[in-house]
């Protein structure tokens, strides 16, 4: 008899929790699914006041944000004239004063095993190519590349490559950022 009431009592129980909680259908905020949550009433309405609490306070943001910049605009001492420029390519020297360091190309001359090798290498370069800048790139350590010039596509680059391979017959044109203001 007092397993029949503990049943029993454990039915009602959860019968009325079943009762009060419902399937609510929400559409997911990313990609839009319906997603399916079993929850107390009371409690998807407060998430539901929440959410255009929410919303009406972002639209209230962006109206306070419009009506400053509006005002701002207004205002004459404060004004600014906005010069309008025609619509032609952009030359080197602008591209370079938005964009210090672009993807270009740089020569790779060897890749060697240790730092003096890669000195050896570099001082041997500049004696046959003083006008050319020569770098060591340390990044594949315990190897190091050794790098050249600085281009901004493999056209540019063909001249002194060719020059280049006479020297050194494993140069090839590589990607790499470079500055833009030392490319040719």
């Amino acid at each position: 008899m007092k397993n029949f009431h503990k049943y029993l009592v454990i039915l009602f129980l959860a019968l009325f929790y079943k009762i009060d909680a419902q399937q609510v259908t929400k559409n997911d905020t990313i990609s839009g699914t319906p997603l399916i949550i079993s929850m107390d009433r009371n409690i998807s309405e407060s998430l539901e006041k929440l959410e255009e609490n929410c919303a009406l306070a972002n639209v209230r943001a962006a109206e306070r944000r419009n009506y400053d910049s509006a005002e701002r605009n207004t205002n004459t001492e404060t004004r600014r004239e906005t010069k309008t420029v025609a619509s032609r390519a952009m030359t080197t020297a602008e591209i370079c004063r938005q964009n210090p360091r672009i993807l270009g190309v740089k020569i790779q001359i060897a890749v060697v095993k240790s730092n003096e090798e890669a000195n050896e290498v570099k001082s041997y370069f500049r004696r046959r190519f003083p006008s050319i800048k020569v770098e060591t790139d340390a990044s594949l350590r315990p190897n190091y590349k050794i790098l050249a010039g600085s281009y901004f596509n493999k056209g540019t680059a063909a001249g002194d490559l060719a020059r280049i391979r006479q020297y050194f017959k494993s140069a090839i044109p590589v990607q790499y950022r470079v500055f833009c203001a030392e490319s040719k």
